[in-house]
């Protein structure tokens, strides 16, 4: 039996040829994101792999001599600039717990370090070094048919001062122990979680201990007179025990549309944040843990770090400094 080989010299082509073809695919992707300069490098990664500079610099559309003369030229200082700020954006987006797309980073930037950047360089570095923020998850939008004539918001949520509108809600999330519910209560003006309470069962008393501490921590002597309490038609802010604490610190009870999450759009828009920044990102184990690690979300980040667009990128605690005539200090945990 006589075997067939192909002639050395083929060989050499055919693999060549192979090599070739691989560099022309990368090339087409790489020139949508890489600079010219910046193929630089790929061409040094290249030549420590075996394939030829002249080869690798033809298909990456960069001259020879501008690769020679690359590696002896000291960076630029727009290289070194982006070098630097690519140090900050990493550090900021890793202590926004990776959540920070490019607009709060930049935020972040100009605001708390007088960094002079704009939006789109951010978000250019931000590619290149593979950063990216957590897209925003939206619940299913259910729109009834009628409206409840205790509605005293409309959806207005729009407040000049603290303490004028508050909106409350309860979400739950599985551990491996069984569900965790947890219930919040917001201040629309600055978007602030001013009370929350956590338990094992979704009864009328999580509800009222979240709006107890939310009076205790911005009332004074316990009372919020003229300010509305906004909560859906769940039996935990329909129980008289829940309508009463209101009533007794001077709450105003409103409950939105049945089934309608845009009557409480800012609990509703609370809750997608937390799903998205923390609840989903991991398994949980026991409800302990997730307690723990929700209040550090809303005491440790959301309140004092999360900046918001719809506050100018502020925090909501930030934002309250220096809009507020007499800054309200922090809730205490329940």
């Amino acid at each position: 039996m006589q075997l067939r080989c192909r002639p050395p010299s083929l060989r050499r082509r055919t693999g060549a040829h192979r090599v070739s073809g691989i560099l022309r695919k990368a090339a087409v992707a790489v020139e949508q994101v890489v600079p010219p300069k910046g193929r630089f490098a790929l061409v040094a990664e290249l030549a420590v792999e075996g394939v030829p500079v002249k080869q690798a610099c033809l298909t990456l559309g960069v001259s020879r001599s501008g690769f020679y003369d690359a590696r002896i030229r000291p960076p630029s200082a727009r290289a070194i600039r982006q070098a630097w700020l690519t140090d900050q954006i990493t550090a900021i987006h890793h202590a926004s717990r990776q959540t920070y797309g490019s607009p709060r980073v930049r935020a972040e930037l100009v605001q708390a370090q007088g960094v002079v950047v704009s939006r789109k360089t951010v978000a250019v570095l931000m590619q290149r070094a593979g950063l990216a923020g957590l897209p925003l998850r939206r619940r299913a939008k259910r729109v009834p048919a009628s409206a409840t004539v205790t509605d005293l918001v409309k959806r207005n949520f729009h407040r000049d001062q603290p303490k004028q509108l508050w909106v409350t809600d309860i979400t739950e999330h599985p551990t491996r122990e069984g569900k965790l519910y947890c219930c919040v209560v917001l201040d629309t003006y600055s978007r602030r979680v001013v009370g929350w309470a956590i338990d094992s069962r979704q009864r009328a008393d999580l509800a009222t201990s979240a709006l107890g501490m939310a009076i205790d921590s911005r009332g004074a002597a316990g009372q919020i007179p003229d300010g509305i309490i906004h909560a859906d038609h769940g039996t935990q802010f329909t129980s008289w025990t829940f309508t009463e604490r209101a009533r007794r610190a001077g709450l105003l009870p409103s409950l939105g549309t049945v089934g309608d999450p845009y009557d409480n759009a800012v609990a509703e828009s609370f809750w997608a944040r937390m799903q998205t920044e923390l609840l989903d990102r991991q398994r949980w184990r026991t409800r302990v843990e997730l307690a723990n690690a929700i209040f550090e979300y809303i005491e440790g980040f959301y309140n004092r770090r999360r900046r918001h667009s719809a506050l100018d990128h502020m925090s909501p605690i930030q934002f309250e400094t220096t809009h507020s005539p007499n800054p309200i200090s922090s809730p205490a945990s329940p």
